[in-house]
């Protein structure tokens, strides 16, 4: 079982993030404090750093002879992997939005998406790759296929699975994501009706000049 999975917060590696959460610790400061030998702890903070949620921090010398004790905390980012304030967020804004300006959503969704990923570099099968990349990264494990018309991006699920459910035109925001990415055109065929949504995007190249 993978470290986000459920129950995790009471699992010792939850206890170890816990601790990591208050501030940088060594092994043997975790150890103490939950009652586990060094090696136990150093087994889970290897797992932790695997996963990206754990890394070295710094070291520290608590007397004067020996190694200096490795110091580990909660690595960059991974803040927001505690959070469930995200998605109910969004969706709060977009109706928010809808609620004041109607007639403007989709323009300010699509706004919002050209400034999540720079244009990429490279040919144009490069920049789609890149750009299935970012979803994945995203959440949605995206994989792509090449077509006659261009590439599809198929997500194996949606990164905004939450708000999309109820607030459909969210889609536009990543297909402005993918246009800013990629350079070509994209035209949205998300699959709504699955449970969860799934993304679905059809990338063509724009003619040059």
């Amino acid at each position: 079982m993978r470290w986000w999975e459920r129950h995790f917060g009471d699992s010792t590696r939850g206890r170890i993030v816990a601790i990591l959460r208050r501030g940088w610790r060594s092994v043997d400061e975790i150890a103490a404090t939950l009652g586990l030998t060094d090696n136990a702890v150093r087994a889970h903070i290897a797992t932790l750093e695997r996963d990206g949620v754990v890394a070295a921090a710094g070291s520290r010398r608590d007397g004067s002879v020996g190694k200096p004790a490795t110091l580990y905390g909660v690595a960059e980012g991974a803040d927001t992997l505690f959070s469930s304030a995200y998605a109910p967020a969004l969706s709060a804004l977009i109706a928010e939005l809808e609620s004041r300006h109607p007639g403007e959503v989709r323009s300010i969704l699509r706004g919002a998406g050209s400034r999540l990923g720079p244009r990429a570099s490279g040919t144009f099968a490069e920049r789609v790759g890149d750009a299935a990349s970012l979803l994945t990264e995203l959440g949605a494990d995206a994989d792509v296929v090449e077509t006659a018309e261009g590439y599809e991006i198929h997500g194996n699920g949606c990164a905004l699975s939450q708000a999309v459910s109820s607030h459909p035109d969210a889609c536009c925001m990543v297909e402005q994501l993918l246009a800013e990415v990629t350079g070509g055109k994209v035209c949205e065929r998300c699959e709504r009706g699955q449970n969860p949504p799934r993304c679905s995007f059809l990338i063509s190249e724009q003619p040059a000049g």
